[in-house]
């Protein structure tokens, strides 16, 4: 199905996201200015720009480390799952105890939270190494655990911080891989923070372009290449030519 059905099929739905007229400022700097989107279930929303555009700033708001100075932000779920920049592992527990204190307060009996352990870390390609340290892992593997972490109890959204920043391309491609998956399997209403071109042409339905703490552009990915808006087409051919000061 294209994003534009898929968003036709949505329409009628609440969103599981919604964000309106965002503003947020740090020492008299604004960093947002009006600011709105909204994502529905089953559909993945690309965040980008570039550096020192408010993007990581929208995602602490999301995740109610800071509050807006003006607008709203509506989550629909608290059931949210977030994938850290970094695999933000506790490495004095196993991959098991790492999953386990995710599901903290949910009152799973003991069968039901090894059940769900070992259903998302079979899925991210981990089940052997469920009794591990994270010392013990690659990075790719930590960071395949901190995706298990993220979707343990099947979140309704999932925010992605980054995802494959750092990563060689080879490891790139399958955390896009088990994003494009985990859209497919949870239905969740996702959003990705990121820089990397692949990521968010490979994974997102849309994208919006940030820059000077407004929306500049938005679209669907694939169009991205080949359309004629000075912003889209500066940041998405990175060229130091268009209308977007970047330094």
């Amino acid at each position: 199905m294209d994003s534009n059905q898929k968003r036709k099929n949505e329409s009628s739905k609440k969103p599981k996201v919604q964000v309106e007229d965002l503003h947020k400022s740090f020492n008299g700097k604004q960093v947002l200015k009006g600011v709105s989107f909204e994502v529905y279930s089953g559909e993945t929303l690309a965040i980008i720009g570039p550096s020192g555009c408010g993007k990581s700033t929208i995602l602490k708001l999301l995740c109610g480390l800071l509050q807006p100075d003006k607008g709203k932000v509506e989550m629909a779920t608290d059931n949210i799952g977030l994938v850290f920049q970094g695999s933000a592992l506790l490495n004095s527990l196993t991959v098991r105890q790492n999953l386990s204190l995710a599901l903290r307060g949910h009152k799973l009996k003991r069968n039901e939270e090894t059940k769900k352990i070992e259903e998302k870390l079979n899925l991210v390609g981990l089940k052997e190494q469920i009794d591990s340290y994270p010392s013990q892992l690659s990075g790719g593997q930590q960071k395949r655990t901190s995706f298990a972490r993220a979707i343990v109890y099947d979140p309704e959204i999932i925010l992605y911080d980054e995802p494959t920043t750092g990563l060689d391309p080879v490891m790139s491609t399958i955390i896009e891989d088990y994003m494009i998956e985990l859209e497919s399997k949870l239905h969740a209403a996702s959003i990705v923070v990121t820089h990397q071109l692949s990521t968010w042409t490979r994974t997102a339905d849309r994208a919006v372009l940030l820059h000077d703490g407004k929306i500049v552009w938005q679209g669907v990915p694939q169009e991205a290449m080949n359309s004629s808006d000075p912003f889209i087409k500066q940041f998405a051919h990175a060229s130091r030519e268009g209308p977007m000061e970047i330094g």
